[in-house]
């Protein structure tokens, strides 16, 4: 199973990014491969919750449904595909950092990211995912550090 993980400080407390990860909504504004995404259902977030979307992976968009399966505030959010033809588990581990969060984010697809590209795609399309990964952590504590208002439960 392909996996790509990366770590980032943001200069917020765990609870707040937290918050800020665990709507839906909010995965387009800092993640640039994701066209839409929106939250299924009612509040609030829960193991069960679902999130629609779309992510464009090297060109080619994917529609996809997530479902929340571990949910423990401020420390620990997992989801995992239910819908679309990537199959993958996305985990957000926080940890107290100093004055702010270590996020630590992982990603496991199960037939590698380049699976629908065809098999001699992988290692091309998991280099990619990874570096677009590593940018997006950056946008994300970058975005949460500048717009902390972003991270209170009303946002």
């Amino acid at each position: 199973m392909p996996t790509v993980e990366e770590s980032v400080y943001i200069a917020r407390p765990p609870q707040e990014v937290f918050n800020f990860l665990s709507r839906g909504e909010n995965i387009p504004v800092w993640d640039s491969s994701a066209v839409h995404a929106e939250t299924v259902g009612t509040e609030p977030v829960a193991v069960g919750t679902r999130v629609k979307g779309a992510s464009k992976v090297v060109g080619r968009k994917f529609d996809w449904t997530t479902e929340v399966i571990e949910f423990q505030p401020p420390t620990r959010l997992v989801s995992r595909s239910v819908e679309g033809k990537l199959e993958f588990t996305i985990t957000h581990v926080l940890e107290p950092e100093g004055d702010g969060t270590r996020l630590n984010f992982r990603i496991d697809a199960a037939s590698g990211l380049g699976g629908v590209f065809g098999k001699l795609a992988d290692r091309f399309v998991e280099q990619a995912q990874a570096r677009t990964v590593r940018a997006n952590l950056e946008t994300l504590a970058e975005l949460l550090t500048e717009h902390p208002e972003l991270g209170s439960s009303d946002a």
